[in-house]
C-alpha cells in the first residue's frame, strides 16, 4: 500500500504590499493600505481550497487592522507573529527587538485569547549575527521558529544549517526550527519555499522539487505573502538589489498556482505539521 502523503506547512507572512520593501514603518503611512480585501481575498481561496495555514502577522497590521486577526482566527487558522516594524533583526538591538515582540505577541494574545507560540522573522533576519534572537524569542515562551534559511543571499540565511525540522536546546528552553525548505543539488542548495521563487519559477519545477522533499520523508515548509495575490497594487520604483526584479514579476498567476498546488500536496498549520514529525 502507498504511504499516506506526508503533511506540509502552509505559511503566511502576513504583511501588505510595501511593508517588505525596506521602507521605515515610520513612512507607511505614505502608501496606498490593500491588506484588508487582498487579506479576505486569500482566506477566501483557503476556504474554497478547504486548507488551514499559519499566518505569522505583522504586528503593525494586527494593530491598524483587529478585525483581520479575528476573522482570520475564526476561519480556524493558526496565528503567529512577525514581529511589529517588519525591520532586518541584525539592524536592531536585543532590546528593541524584545520590546517589538512584546508588543505584537501580548497584541495577538488579547485580541485571540490563545497563546502565540510560532514567529517568523522579517525577511527571514535571523542569521548568524542574530542568533541571540533565538534565545529572546524562547524567553518570551515562543515555543517555534521558521526564519532561518539554509542559504546565503545578501539579506538572510546561513549556508550550511540544517534543512529539516530540529531543536535548539537552551539551558531553561528549547525552541524547535522548521527552516526554510531547499533541495539539495549537486553544487547548490536550491530554495524552493516560495515567495518570489513561487513566481519565478515554472510550476511543475515547483512540483517536482517539493515532492523530492517528500519522498525524502520530510515535510517541507510554504510561503506567501497576501500581496502577491494581488496583482493590481500600486507600482513604485525600487532599487534593483531591493526586490527591484522580483516584487512585482508574474503576480497575475500567484492565485492559479497557489490553487494548483493546495490541490497537489497536503497541508496544515505548522504547528500541526510538528506533532507529525520526530525532531533531532
Amino acid at each position: 500500500m502507498a504511504a499516506p502523503p506526508i503533511t506540509n506547512a502552509l505559511t503566511i507572512d502576513f504583511e501588505d504590499w510595501y511593508q517588505g520593501l525596506e521602507i521605515p514603518y515610520s513612512e507607511w503611512d505614505k502608501f496606498e493600505d490593500r491588506i484588508v480585501p487582498v487579506g479576505r481575498k486569500l482566506l477566501r481561496i483557503l476556504d474554497e481550497e478547504n486548507t488551514k495555514a499559519t499566518f505569522f502577522m505583522l504586528g503593525y497590521v494586527a494593530e491598524k487592522h483587529p478585525e483581520l486577526v479575528k476573522e482570520i482566527e475564526a476561519a480556524g487558522h493558526e496565528i503567529g507573529t512577525h514581529g511589529f516594524s517588519h525591520t532586518l533583526i541584525y539592524t536592531q538591538t536585543p532590546e528593541v527587538f524584545r520590546a517589538e515582540m512584546e508588543r505584537a505577541i501580548g497584541f495577538l494574545e488579547d485580541s485571540t485569547g490563545k497563546k502565540v507560540v510560532g514567529h517568523r522573522a522579517p525577511f527571514f533576519s535571523i542569521t548568524k549575527d542574530s542568533l541571540w534572537a533565538l534565545d529572546i524569542l524562547g524567553e518570551l515562551g515562543v515555543e517555534y521558529d521558521s526564519s532561518i534559511f539554509p542559504v546565503l543571499n545578501y539579506r538572510y540565511g546561513i549556508a550550511g544549517s540544517p534543512r529539516f525540522p530540529y531543536k535548539i536546546e537552551r539551558e531553561n528552553f528549547t525552541l524547535k526550527e522548521f527552516p526554510v525548505s531547499t533541495l539539495q543539488l549537486p553544487k547548490i542548495t536550491l530554495p524552493i519555499s516560495g515567495g518570489a521563487y513561487f513566481r519565478i519559477y515554472p510550476y511543475q519545477m515547483t512540483k517536482q522539487c517539493l515532492k523530492a522533499v517528500n519522498r525524502s520523508g520530510n515535510a517541507f515548509t510554504f510561503y506567501l505573502h497576501p500581496w502577491e495575490l494581488d496583482p493590481d497594487h500600486p507600482k513604485i520604483k525600487l532599487p534593483r538589489r531591493i526586490a527591484g526584479i522580483t516584487h512585482y514579476f508574474n503576480l497575475g498567476a500567484t492565485e492559479r498556482r497557489l490553487r494548483k498546488l493546495l490541490r497537489d500536496f497536503k497541508f496544515a498549520p505548522m504547528k500541526d505539521v510538528f506533532e507529525t514529525i520526530k525532531l533531532n
